[in-house]
């Protein structure tokens, strides 16, 4: 979980484009990030596994 202040500065717009800084909205985690869901790889994997992101789930072959 990130600090507040830390998600805090990521919603700010920064004075460069490039700075701007990708967060999960429930944990506030900037690594493991997909801009499909807005989610990082951990909380996409806890919601995906109690069904409640629609048209995803777990693969099997």
């Amino acid at each position: 979980m990130a600090k507040k202040s830390v998600i805090a500065r990521a919603n700010k717009i920064s004075k460069y484009p490039t700075r701007e800084v990708n967060r999960c909205f429930k944990c506030g985690r900037k690594r493991g990030y997909m801009r499909q869901f807005d989610l990082c790889r951990i909380c996409f994997r806890e919601l995906a596994n109690e069904g409640k992101i629609p048209g995803v789930r777990k693969s099997s072959w």
